[in-house]
């Protein structure tokens, strides 16, 4: 099925969805331009994921994605909790920090029942996942009230998977793609493909729609998924300098800067493998660590560190999500982004 067909869209143009840099302004004012906006709702808190929707509902009639996690929370092991702050310890003492002030937890939680309540108050009219897709008895309620089903695979396997347990369409997400994999059958790095690789093996071996991601900067690179078969792009790094996103000044700054061309896949920050510009703590413990406790459980060691640096007007201890090419980054409107986008479809 044709992917505008599928989602109600006019350009089958998603924007990926991104935690920490972007709330309910970057989706509308994406769905308002044609494509489908996304709300990255894994973060957020049941009252403001409410205010979020009720924003979006003011803010455009068109259809819209909402956007949750499906990992397994992981219990709190104290040693490898230790082991991981220890490993920090020089941060922290050039920043001052005094570690026993930081509470263990996190702030990601795996999609859930009380989240579906209030999805079945607001019906949006897609709803993807990532790490997966939830259980059964969850899936089939998000379906009853007549959401379609996007979920991110990045292996053959993956996308197999996802079609026989529900997906109405399949992201294929290469290896370029900036933030975190959606890998969830594996967890070896060397399975993982570029996504022009990876999107025509997948496209032979399901029958849904697929749509491609990672290392999409422009109408160029739109034209040449397309041009492989899929059925539509989702775009994120292309976003990040919208003036409607959140992105932090230190991110910004980055973004923008020529150390924009050197990102790799670390599990510092959250405990998950994910793509960001390197920065120095990337650089001085290596971007993958065994020490790191398992996701999302290292975000919470390493957040005070960003937040005293962040002041300082530093991103050395920041996220800084971005794929391969961001050649594609404009700061201008989300509209303005996605009208030059649509170029790469002129053809299809």
């Amino acid at each position: 099925m044709n992917i505008c067909n599928l989602l109600d869209i006019q350009l089958p143009l998603i924007q990926a969805p991104m935690a920490g840099v972007q709330g309910s302004a970057l989706a509308i004012a994406v769905s308002n331009a044609g494509g489908l906006g996304s709300l990255p709702c894994a973060m957020l808190t049941a009252e403001t994921l409410r205010s979020e929707l009720d924003a979006i509902r003011a803010g455009t009639t068109k259809p819209f994605n909402v956007n949750f996690f499906c990992h397994t929370a992981p219990a709190i092991c104290s040693t490898t909790e230790m082991a991981w702050r220890e490993t920090l310890r020089p941060y922290y003492k050039e920043l001052g920090i005094d570690p026993q002030t930081i509470a263990a937890g996190t702030e990601r939680t795996p999609f859930n029942g009380r989240v579906a309540d209030i999805l079945e108050v607001f019906r949006p009219s897609v709803v993807s996942f990532h790490f997966g897709l939830p259980t059964p008895e969850l899936l089939k309620r998000v379906k009853d009230f007549g959401a379609k089903v996007l979920s991110s695979a990045t292996t053959v396997e993956e996308a197999v998977w996802l079609e026989i347990h529900g997906a109405d369409a399949i992201i294929a997400q290469g290896l370029e793609a900036g933030g975190h994999r959606g890998m969830f059958l594996t967890d070896d790095l060397t399975t993982q493909m570029g996504t022009f690789a990876l999107l025509p093996q997948i496209i032979s071996r399901v029958q849904v729609p697929v749509i491609a991601a990672g290392g999409i900067a422009d109408a160029r690179g739109i034209s040449a998924a397309m041009a492989l078969g899929a059925s539509g792009v989702q775009m994120g790094t292309a976003y990040l300098l919208a003036h409607e996103a959140t992105t932090s000044s230190v991110h910004r700054q980055a973004l923008k800067s020529s150390s924009a061309t050197h990102t790799a896949l670390t599990n510092l920050f959250s405990g998950r493998p994910a793509r960001g510009i390197v920065n120095r703590v990337m650089q001085e413990l290596g971007p993958m660590s065994v020490k790191a406790p398992a996701f999302p459980l290292a975000s919470t060691a390493i957040a005070p560190l960003r937040a005293k640096a962040e002041a300082a007007a530093s991103g050395e201890f920041s996220p800084l999500w971005a794929g391969q090419n961001t050649s594609g980054c404009v700061e201008a409107s989300a509209a303005e982004i996605t009208r030059a986008l649509s170029q790469g479809f002129k053809a299809y």
